[in-house]
């Protein structure tokens, strides 16, 4: 079961969108909850985020197998939880967007949203799918006021990186909070100096040779064990109300 700071004194106000990473297609989301996010109330539960059907346009993690079925994505809409794709590779072209459109129609609802890093991908998503809300992927590495308010011109939401959680003077300096994502706990990415896993990501899950795979923990030291809790009591307190979840990994290893 996943536990984090504060969780006795999260509000009604506090949304999270929740990580279904890893997730086997075939256990229930159901039963995934229950297991994994059972201390974490249902309604405030804005959306699941994973992997449904196999996508180019994926970043961020391999795609190996599907993590939400179809299955999963109903019972989500019962239980009015929405649904996230993280379409965050950082290369798209039109031919590629072109095939992909059955797949964006397929989620194209009201309250479902899209995590994207390619900013020409928004575009045309935003032209041909209005109702997904977009959001701007923590690869983007927003981290100054000028970057959040260039985001915003194209992007609905933003998530601003783990260790923007310590910049207090960016956390004050933003006027539009209710619509920037927060991490409520981070991974090894908090750490990290350099994030080249995520470009060499997005090249494999276009090839499909997970080879391409480079890590900067065989460059440079950083922590890759647990995970950091962030006191969204503060967070709150300073104005922000959307919070993405992480789930750690077997072993207490960083988070998916």
């Amino acid at each position: 079961m996943i536990f984090f700071c504060n969780r006795n004194t999260i509000t009604d106000v506090m949304q999270f969108t929740v990580s279904a990473r890893g997730k086997v297609s075939a256990v229930p989301i159901q039963q995934f909850i229950r297991k994994n996010y059972n201390d974490l109330p249902i309604e405030q539960i804005d959306s699941f985020f994973g992997f449904t059907e196999a996508s180019t346009l994926y970043g961020g993690r391999f795609f190996a197998s599907t993590e939400l079925s179809r299955y999963d994505v109903r019972s989500l809409y019962k239980m009015n939880i929405n649904v996230r794709l993280p379409l965050t590779n950082h290369y798209a072209t039109a031919e590629e967007y072109e095939e992909n459109l059955p797949f964006l129609e397929k989620y194209h609802r009201p309250g479902n949203s899209l995590i994207i890093t390619n900013d020409e991908l928004a575009g045309w998503i935003r032209a041909d799918f209005p109702d997904y809300r977009l959001e701007a992927s923590v690869i983007k590495n927003i981290n100054t006021l000028s970057k959040v308010d260039a985001a915003f011109e194209i992007y609905d939401t933003v998530i601003l990186p783990m260790a923007s959680n310590d910049d207090e003077d960016l956390l004050k300096s933003i006027d539009n909070k209710k619509n920037i994502t927060l991490f409520a706990n981070a991974g090894c990415a908090y750490t990290c100096p350099s994030k080249i896993c995520y470009p060499s990501v997005s090249k494999a899950n276009k090839t499909g040779d997970n080879s391409l795979f480079q890590c900067s923990q065989k460059l440079k030291e950083r922590n890759t064990i647990g995970m950091h809790d962030f006191d969204l009591d503060h967070l709150q307190a300073l104005g922000f109300e959307r919070f993405k979840l992480l789930r750690p990994r077997q072993g207490n290893m960083t988070g998916f």
